[in-house]
């Protein structure tokens, strides 16, 4: 597999990519700073993020994100909206997120405000499907079908991504009915696979020649989001 990958060894970080960044004898970069700067646009691109809470969050390169000027637009794909002042909460304080693609938002008040002031959309997806939606693009599977959701007003369409700015709170943009049908007598949802322009990982161990290891909570979502991305940024512990 032609891949690049990055990490974070001692403040050091390497460059994971599949299509787009050079191929060196070493893809170890100094900085997440640097890392970011072999992605060819932060601008309106869709970026898949690892971990899942606290755990296995690649902060070094979100909180390099956040702070990056080329950036903005973005719809991130993770599986929390993490908190404030921290990661992912930084690009949304900071305005740099557009749409975030994700199962659960509980814990971030900043998201909360801006998601009901009209300020950021927010497309909520069942956990294992949103996974799911991104082992299939790294499958090469267009789509899929679960029972997840088939029934519901998940299946159904309106759900609120999108509130009106003025306060009123009713919804400019909700989700739309998807394709539903039977199998064996049963109702399954198809959903499409997520291919992400770059994702952001969490990985415990990497070579220089971009081979990750991941063990404990970083595995949640953090292989899933290397593989739905054309090109990864992975920080490691070692």
């Amino acid at each position: 597999m032609m891949s690049l990958t990055s990490q974070l060894r001692s403040g050091s970080i390497s460059s994971l990519r599949r299509r787009f960044f050079s191929v060196s004898s070493s893809k170890v970069l100094p900085s997440a700073k640097e890392a970011l700067d072999k992605v060819p646009s932060l601008k309106d691109v869709t970026v898949a993020v690892g971990g899942f809470g606290l755990g296995g969050n690649p902060d070094t390169l979100m909180n390099a994100l956040s702070e990056e000027d080329r950036a903005g637009g973005l719809t991130v794909a993770s599986l929390t909206g993490g908190i404030d002042g921290r990661g992912l909460g930084l690009l949304i304080e900071k305005n740099k997120m557009k749409r975030l693609i994700s199962s659960y938002v509980g814990e971030n008040q900043i998201l909360e405000k801006k998601f009901f002031g009209g300020e950021l959309e927010v497309e909520l997806t069942p956990q294992g499907t949103l996974a799911q939606r991104m082992q299939a693009a790294g499958a090469g599977m267009p789509a899929f079908f679960t029972p997840t959701g088939a029934g519901t007003i998940y299946a159904n369409g309106g759900i609120p991504i999108k509130y009106k700015s003025d306060g009123s709170g009713t919804p400019e943009v909700e989700s739309e009915p998807r394709v539903v049908q039977e199998f064996d007598g049963r109702e399954y949802v198809m959903e499409r696979a997520l291919k992400s322009d770059v994702a952001l990982v969490k990985a415990w161990k990497a070579d220089t020649r971009g081979n990750l290891v991941f063990r404990g909570t970083a595995q949640n979502a953090n292989p899933d989001c290397g593989m739905s991305g054309k090109g990864v940024l992975a920080e490691a512990e070692e």
